[in-house]
């Protein structure tokens, strides 16, 4: 019944005439209740008020001993319950029961209330009389003290009687109003309902074909607009079908030469259209994608959850993201597709992967070079100001100046040297001299040229060889640098009396050379970042160097086709190493 228009338009009048009539009962129930209880409340007060003035002189006198009576006399008249109540909640007087069977009276609510000196309300159910009463306490203050309290009880009963008979009355004005709403409905219903059921057969005999359908107008309310905006629809259909097909022709020539990837999903998340960017960014192939899941087809969890934020979410999303093999740096742009399907979602894939690459060079090559120039040209500053203010007059401080001239130009020449050496490394312009050669002969040389450095700084260092290890494929020379700069940065940062042992070990297709050390270590949020060019940890600081050596050492283990690496626990020394390929795995 309810998929018919005439009933959807019918019942929801009666639906809310029912709501509007019951909230009207509840409301009006409530309201006349609150009113009863006000003045019901107000009259209490007065006569509790009028009460206390009667038992003045009884209170005054402390001859309390025919308040009951007193009580139940003016009970009587008044027609309410009444209670004397001493300060510790003592009753001493009370219209309906024997106070000596009542308990104390000073923890009651508006007992409470009126010991603070105001007037205490409540209403509740009363256990000692079995119905609902409205409780109404009023002080008696001397001075500035109270001394008792006198509380009035009505039943409400009266009340609750009345609103009932209000409610019964309310309900049948009700269903008299909602039976006639329901008579009124049909009949509107049916007057609307009658032209959309014309308007139906003719878009029926349009999906059939023939668009010279057309229904005339016999009204001018909105239903007669809708039909004169139907007939223009149906006249401007095959227009609007022409049109649109040049549009697609036009779209597809836009996204087949787009240089952004594009792709649309449905609403069940499945790839609707692909564009060549797309293709070649996702690593896959038109064919192969269309009609499968979107987290098929990317197989990156990080797409896959930024997709899935858009649809839940129903805003853009966007998030720079590493995809492929390639690690290629692409912008995923993700929004809904404003149309008839809500959920169909718009991907944009941008290729940022060399704009990234460039900006990251720049933007660490500025930072890195000035923060490693500003202190040997700042000293070179001071050096010469201190030589033009009069040095220059005292031949030996003259003397001395230069020399630190001097020293600090070398700083800046090898800084220059190491900067083109890491350069020419890195760009492949400083081919590798590869030759098979034993691991104690590429090893040895480069770590007993350090040994004067060593025995001079009070330092142990020793170099242990696990027998039979295969001769390696290396670049003595560039192998021999990375020794040297792993062994002499283990003597600077070891105190005097430390260690640093030198072992190399097979693991495989690979030789392993580790320099250990007991010096004073490097802390765990600087060791992701040691092999940076021109990283240094806040203890290297302090002394010389350029922040390239293990930048250059890296660029070369991985040249040879090795890794290296560090493990380190501050205060209790350091362990680099690195690995090379043996001469059978290199084969």
């Amino acid at each position: 019944m309810m998929r018919r228009i005439r009933w959807r338009i019918a019942v929801p009048y009666v639906v809310l005439i029912l709501l509007v009539m019951t909230g009207l009962v509840l409301y009006l129930s409530g309201l006349l209740q609150d009113a009863y209880e006000s003045v019901l409340q107000d009259r209490l007060v007065a006569e509790a008020s009028l009460v206390l003035d009667r038992l003045e002189s009884s209170l005054q006198s402390g001859d309390t001993g025919d308040l009951d009576q007193q009580a139940r006399r003016w009970s009587d008249l008044s027609g309410v319950r009444i209670t004397v109540i001493q300060t510790d909640g003592l009753v001493l007087g009370e219209s309906h029961k024997d106070r000596a069977q009542l308990d104390n009276h000073l923890y009651r609510l508006e007992v409470q209330h009126a010991l603070d000196g105001d007037v205490g309300l409540s209403v509740r159910f009363s256990q000692t009389l079995g119905y609902r009463m409205m409780y109404v306490a009023v002080p008696r203050v001397t001075g500035d003290r109270v001394t008792h309290v006198v509380r009035l009880a009505y039943p409400l009963s009266e009340v609750e009687a009345g609103v009932t008979a209000l409610r019964r009355l309310l309900v049948m004005v009700s269903v008299t109003a909602a039976f006639i709403g329901v008579l009124l409905s049909i009949g509107i219903a049916e007057r609307i309902t009658k032209p959309v059921r014309l308007l139906t057969r003719v878009a029926q005999r349009m999906t059939e074909g023939d668009l010279e359908a057309r229904l005339l107008p016999t009204t001018r309310d909105e239903i007669g607009d809708l039909t004169h905006a139907f007939n223009e629809m149906a006249t401007a259909l095959r227009d609007k079908i022409d049109v649109l097909a040049d549009e697609r022709g036009r779209s597809s020539a836009v996204l087949e030469n787009m240089a952004d990837g594009v792709v649309i999903t449905n609403a069940d998340g499945r790839v609707r259209l692909i564009n060549p960017a797309a293709v070649r960014l996702l690593d896959t192939d038109e064919a192969r994608a269309l009609g499968r899941t979107f987290a098929q087809v990317v197989r990156n969890h990080r797409v896959i959850e930024l997709w899935q934020r858009c649809q839940e979410g129903g805003g853009e999303e966007s998030e720079l993201i590493e995809v492929g093999a390639s690690r290629a740096a692409v912008r995923f742009i993700i929004s809904p597709i404003r149309d008839s399907d809500q959920r169909s979602l718009l991907v944009i894939l941008q290729d940022l992967t060399r704009l990234r690459h460039l900006e990251t060079v720049r933007r660490d090559f500025v930072s890195n070079i000035s923060h490693e120039l500003r202190t040997p040209l700042a000293s070179l500053k001071a050096l010469v100001e201190t030589l033009r203010d009069g040095a220059m007059n005292d031949p030996p401080a003259a003397r001395r100046f230069l020399d630190r001239i001097d020293t600090e130009v070398d700083s800046l020449t090898q800084m220059v040297q190491e900067l083109l050496e890491l350069s020419r490394i890195e760009s492949r312009q400083a081919p590798l001299r590869l030759d098979a050669i034993t691991v104690d002969a590429l090893i040895g040389p480069a770590v007993d040229r350090l040994r004067p450095q060593a025995e001079r700084a009070v330092v142990r260092l020793s170099v242990t060889f696990e027998p039979g290890l295969p001769p390696v494929l290396a670049d003595a020379e560039g192998i021999g640098q990375v020794v040297t700069n792993l062994v002499h940065n283990a003597i600077k940062f070891t105190p005097s009396g430390g260690e640093i042992d030198v072992s190399v070990s097979g693991q495989g297709d690979y030789v392993t050379v580790s320099v250990r050390d007991t010096g004073v270590g490097i802390s765990a949020e600087d060791q992701p970042r040691i092999f940076e060019r021109f990283y240094k940890a806040d203890r290297a600081r302090s002394g010389g160097g350029t922040g390239l050596g293990l930048a250059i050492a890296k660029h070369i283990v991985e040249s040879h086709g090795g890794t290296i690496g560090v493990q380190s626990a501050e205060g209790r020394g350091s362990e680099f190493w690195f690995s090379l390929p043996t001469v059978t795995a290199s084969a």
